[in-house]
């Protein structure tokens, strides 16, 4: 653990380079359509994400950077899932930024450098790396809310994301110096050993993990500290909702599996009520506010909100009576479920940002009306992800929402069965506003017929993105085994 191990962070190291390549080359660009800059973008997440699949595959955990970062399957695949969806969010986001004066050098770059603070947050072994992972991520978003200057309502976004992130920012640092106060270490190897051995002072480590939780809470979104969300995705550009919708919610889950599990499992009885609340808050505030939303986007952030506790809920029976087992398989449905999120989204948001164009944002629910007549294939793709975002099967929602409920039932306890039977009656209630906009899609008349045109690779994109859905949800074996695989790995 004393080296550096320099081919463990090499993917790290090509990303960071190649995030200040772009920002030099893009000074000599004069395409106004940044084509090199984009391409050369592209170009640098098809290589990191090969780097991260291919440690994937023969990875073996082993410590670098003097033991500060992990290099371990969990950390690679979500590592890889992240680089695909900012390079698919890329892709659907080039016209609409086009058409918004946004496309510009620092677009790329501060996305590739939001990419690296994830890669560090969820391959951190270091409480002081996973911080800085956190804050390169948080602080490159905050520059991406407010990247249209103009916009007076992009601006209120970003100042109320960086305000109450910078509250959450604090929340985590403080749960983190309680942390070291109590065990003398700021490795989460040396946090779990001082645990087990029971030196710490208990008092001081329960008070720390109420801040560690509620810093995490902020992150995914999950009540009560949801209170971002809405106002953020409403108010952002929809390229930029996206890059926040996406990879930073892979970060955050990665994020609470070094605290929690890595550092923190020793505490398990203690985090898991916390998750308990926050889930069961969740799911109730996400799925009622967002049967009352018009507008798509907000509709979109409270359906976020819900579906962050179903997340938590994969968290919730952790290692019970020593059953390792039993908490591998919940943790690994929790990944699954977080990645096939994310991939849901990203064709949610995609379509709209290919709606839209000058002066219109495509983004109320009315402006989906009659989608079946001006674009079939898109309103097709459309309802597969309402469809798997409801839970409805053969999408991969229907799939991702079962195994964490297997996961609850298995551990044999009344009080979990009864969770389970709570969210099953969430998601029936959440089940009406994805269907309504199936509804509006199908059998609203459009108020604008005129045929939606959409860039050839976008359409691409879409379509792979919705073929994925649907094949995650006949044959996920596949991701599951992987997230199994990584699960483990982190055990052992």
């Amino acid at each position: 653990m004393t080296s550096m191990n320099w081919n463990a962070i090499l993917p790290e190291i090509v990303l960071l380079v190649m995030a200040c390549v772009v920002a030099l080359a893009d000074l000599f660009v004069t395409d106004p359509q940044r084509r090199p800059t984009y391409r050369l973008t592209l170009l640098t997440l098809a290589v990191y994400g090969a780097l991260h699949l291919a440690y994937f595959q023969n990875a073996t955990p082993e410590f670098a950077a003097n033991g500060m970062i992990v290099s371990d399957p969990m950390g690679h695949l979500l590592t890889f899932f992240a680089t695909v969806a900012v390079a698919v969010t890329l892709v659907y986001a080039q016209p609409y930024v086009a058409s918004r004066e946004m496309l510009k050098g620092e677009l790329f770059t501060l996305s590739l450098l939001s990419l690296l603070g994830i890669s560090i947050m969820v391959s951190g072994a270091h409480l002081l790396m996973i911080y800085l992972g956190l804050e390169l991520m948080s602080l490159s978003l905050y520059a991406l809310v407010a990247l249209r200057r103009d916009n007076a309502q992009a601006t209120e976004a970003a100042m109320k994301y960086f305000v109450l992130g910078a509250l959450a920012s604090g929340f985590l640092l403080y749960g983190m110096s309680m942390m070291y106060g109590a065990t003398g270490s700021l490795e989460l190897a040396g946090v779990f050993e001082a645990i087990n051995k029971g030196e710490p002072n208990k008092q001081v480590l329960v008070f720390g993990i109420v801040f560690i939780v509620s810093g995490l809470a902020f992150k995914l979104g999950a009540v009560p500290f949801h209170m971002w969300v809405p106002d953020v995705y409403h108010g952002a550009p929809t390229a930029a909702t996206l890059l926040i919708a996406g990879a930073p919610k892979i970060a955050a889950f990665g994020m609470a599996m070094r605290l929690l599990v890595d550092g923190l499992i020793g505490l398990a009885v203690d985090w898991q009520q916390m998750l308990v609340v926050l889930s069961v808050c969740s799911l109730v505030v996400g799925n009622l506010a967002a049967i009352a939303q018009s507008n798509l986007k907000r509709m979109l952030a409270y359906s976020t909100i819900a579906q962050m506790g179903f997340v938590l809920l994969g968290l919730v029976p952790g290692v019970i009576n020593g059953n390792t087992v039993s908490a591998a398989n919940a943790y690994s449905s929790a990944m699954f479920y977080i990645l096939t999120y994310v991939v849901t989204t990203l064709g949610t948001f995609g379509l709209i940002m290919l709606m839209a164009r000058q002066g219109f944002e495509a983004d109320q629910i009315e402006d989906l009306a009659g989608l079946n007549q001006r674009n079939p294939l898109m309103a097709a793709v459309m309802a597969v992800f309402m469809f798997s975002l409801a839970g409805i099967p053969p999408t991969v929602g229907f799939y991702a929402k079962l195994s964490v409920l297997q996961a609850l039932v298995s551990t044999n306890d009344s009080g979990y069965i009864g969770l389970a039977i709570f969210s099953v009656m969430m998601s029936l209630i959440g089940a009406f506003y994805y269907l309504r906009v199936v509804k509006v899609m199908y059998f609203d008349e459009a108020t604008d017929a005129s045929a939606i045109q959409a860039p050839a690779q976008a359409r691409a994109v879409l379509s792979l993105n919705g073929a994925a859905v649907l094949v995650l949800g006949v044959l996920p074996g596949g991701l599951m085994a992987m997230c199994a695989y990584a699960i483990k790995a982190l055990a052992t």
